[in-house]
């Protein structure tokens, strides 16, 4: 019969065991959790920044972004006493720029001024480098503005529901120029196409302003094009806009009916900019920069510049960019499909 009871040899086993477990018992309690259980660094917010914020534009030197982003970093080198600095690395629809920011630390000191089309690069590129949301932090989206929808000052174009009915009547006969495959301008197009019904060939140029000159000199019947890059001939007279993408009249060409009232309900399309910061990044300090931009948008140079270029101000919390962005994704998704948009 087996005796119920231990004998002294499994005893001391069992002592020996309850001994290493001790041993080892501070050694596993320093183990640190998995990096995604551990919280955000934190950054002291009170005495943030203590160097220069760099903050990468995905644009090139004298464009409409790197203005706006050196005339927003002049007002907030006020309150943060540092220097807010440029950094552009423009190409491949700005995710050179994005990469440089994902591999930077979440301190706050690098950050990415980003345009519409960054929510939508998943649809442009088949092989992303990123997430287009998990390997970012979202701090506030900035400003945006309105896009016009051009012809020549003499273009016998009278309205826009005029060259809509011309486009119906013959499919592929009409084109527009813009600023390049992907871009806002592009899209905005594509939106247009696919709610109207209609087939205007997209004709794509190197930069905004030339798809312009190409309207002025008669070469395309029309343009789509950010306002900011437009309010010059505009005032001039050589460019007459037909229609303001937003779904109400710019304050800037009070003049100008929307796309929607001019029988495409329901159309609303902006060029928008954004603040992004690289995963991992303290809420607290995020909102801490969000507060800081609302505040600087309220600074006279920048609304000077926001008001020249027909753009609305708009200052958001990271919470609410996160979810524009996200509903920007499945707004334009379709479009993208729809029109097979597809970048290397």
């Amino acid at each position: 019969m087996t005796s119920s009871q231990p004998t002294t040899s499994s005893t001391q086993r069992l002592s020996r065991r309850l001994s290493l477990a001790t041993l080892a018992l501070p050694l596993l309690l320093a183990v640190p959790p998995p990096a995604a259980a551990q919280a955000p660094p934190q950054v002291p917010t009170q005495s943030w920044p203590s160097k220069p914020v760099r903050v990468l534009v995905p644009y090139a030197a004298g464009g409409a972004v790197d203005v706006l982003a050196r005339t927003l970093g002049q007002a907030l080198a006020k309150p943060w006493g540092q220097q807010l600095v440029v950094d552009n690395r423009p190409g491949a629809g700005g995710i050179i720029a994005s990469q440089a920011l994902i591999q930077s630390a979440p301190d706050g000191t690098t950050l990415l001024l980003v345009a519409s089309g960054h929510p939508l690069n998943q649809f442009f590129y088949p092989k992303l480098p990123y997430d287009t949301f998990a390997d970012f932090t979202p701090i506030t989206e900035i400003a945006y503005s309105p896009l016009t929808i051009n012809v020549a000052g003499n273009s016998l174009h009278k309205s826009l529901t005029a060259l809509l009915d011309e486009a119906r009547a013959k499919p592929g006969a009409l084109s527009y120029g813009m600023s390049g495959i992907g871009t806002s301008a592009h899209l905005a197009g594509e939106l247009l196409n696919h709610t109207a019904k209609v087939k205007i060939v997209p004709i794509p140029y190197k930069g905004g302003a030339p798809a312009l000159m190409a309207v002025i000199a008669g070469e395309i019947p029309l343009s789509v094009n950010p306002m900011a890059e437009v309010v010059g001939q505009l005032q001039g007279g050589t460019v007459r806009a037909l229609a303001v993408t937003t779904k109400e009249r710019s304050p800037a060409l009070p003049d100008v009916p929307t796309v929607a009232e001019q029988g495409v309900p329901g159309f609303d399309s902006v060029v928008w900019w954004g603040l992004l910061g690289p995963k991992g990044m303290d809420p607290a300090l995020a909102a801490k920069i969000q507060a800081d931009v609302a505040t600087a948008l309220k600074d006279p140079a920048v609304v000077e510049y926001l008001k020249k270029t027909g753009s609305f101000a708009v200052g958001s919390t990271p919470q609410a960019f996160d979810a524009y962005m996200r509903a920007e994704a499945e707004k334009w998704g379709p479009v993208v499909k729809a029109a097979n948009i597809k970048l290397d």
